[in-house]
């Protein structure tokens, strides 16, 4: 019973990355394509219309807080506490491969996407090429992962609420921050999102590949044993 709804949630794993990853091959077609321009500006002039001064600097909060430095900083600081405290070594490993790999991820989608940034009404700085968003696929690779092993780990529903929450506000916030500073276009962090929880899943869906395999070799070893026991 445990083996057949492992199997049908690792199906579902698998079935969700390949959902995500053609939707974002759709908005990489239509982004090459200067499709997306004129929803793009439009998206920027809508939330740039709530701009001011204490909404700026939240959003330069965010920014900064989704940048690589911080992520890179936290993502070492939480490596740190999951292997002194969980030990668990595979969700360590998890962890390095969905953050290190999402960064990596992006960095060769901009290389060959080669898209300038907006270049009307920035807010901030910044520096590279638009498409995908590293801010948004890092805090999808960051918070998402993040959630997903201490979820496993938090006993009350209340917490894992609370984290399921500032997770997607986190995600959000960084995305939504680098739209109203005008260093991204909207389809620049839709299609991070969409590329990020694409890796997601699929590292998830590895993982999880992995422990219910080692889980049915303890099985066989242990019938093995009664049996010569026996």
């Amino acid at each position: 019973m445990i083996g057949e709804k492992m199997q049908q949630y690792l199906s579902k794993a698998f079935l969700l990355s390949l959902v995500f990853a053609v939707l974002f091959g759709l908005t990489a077609y239509f982004v090459h394509k200067d499709l997306v321009i004129s929803f793009d500006q439009h998206v920027i002039s809508f939330v740039q219309t709530f701009e001011s001064p204490p909404v700026t600097d939240i959003m330069k909060f965010l920014s900064w807080a989704g940048s690589g430095t911080i992520v890179f900083i936290l993502a070492v600081l939480s490596l740190l506490i999951f292997r002194k405290i969980l030990m668990h070594r595979s969700e360590v490993l998890l962890y390095v491969t969905v953050v290190l790999g999402s960064a990596m991820l992006n960095q060769i989608l901009k290389l060959l996407f080669h898209r300038p940034r907006p270049d009307f009404h920035r807010l901030s700085s910044a520096q590279g090429f638009s498409f995908p968003s590293g801010h948004s696929m890092e805090a999808v690779a960051f918070y998402g992962i993040l959630a997903f092993i201490l979820w496993k780990h938090l006993k009350s529903r209340r917490g894992k609420n609370l984290l399921v929450l500032f997770s997607i506000l986190m995600i959000a916030g960084i995305g939504l921050s680098r739209i109203y500073l005008g260093v991204h276009y909207p389809s620049d962090v839709l299609g991070g999102y969409l590329c990020s929880i694409c890796w997601l899943t699929l590292s998830i869906w590895h993982y999880q590949q992995g422990k219910d395999r080692a889980i049915k070799q303890r099985q066989r070893h242990s019938d093995f044993s009664r049996f010569n026991g026996n």
